[in-house]
């Protein structure tokens, strides 16, 4: 039996492999079709007690395509690449937060996923 080195988890989506970013897209326009609010926020840490992140700007109300979004993920990259950075869908029904995956991580160049 083999046990798995232990590895940090930030998200959900963190038990999978890192999203490319066609996946990344797919995700944020999963969002868009859902009629969910998407939302950009960062922070320094991403430890599972850090329960208040930074929202970048307001959030996206009248975003109707991924490229809108995944500009301003680029934009909060460009400013804060030294942050956790994660796109969030709020449902305005539900009045809550219901999905949120991490875009960029700090340690990571901007090389192969999480590019936006």
């Amino acid at each position: 039996m083999q046990t798995l080195p232990k590895e940090r988890r930030f998200e959900t989506l963190s038990y999978l492999p890192p999203l490319s970013d066609a996946q990344i897209q797919k995700q944020v326009q999963y969002i868009l079709n859902q009629g969910y609010i998407p939302a950009i926020e960062f922070n320094e840490k991403s430890d599972p007690t850090e329960f208040y992140w930074t929202l970048w700007k307001l959030p996206l109300f009248n975003a109707r395509s991924t490229q809108e979004v995944l500009g301003e993920v680029q934009e909060c990259r460009s400013q804060y690449g030294n942050c956790y950075i994660r796109v969030v869908g709020f449902d305005n029904i539900k009045q809550c937060q219901v999905l949120s995956f991490i875009v960029h991580k700090p340690s990571q160049g901007g090389t192969s996923g999480y590019r936006y």
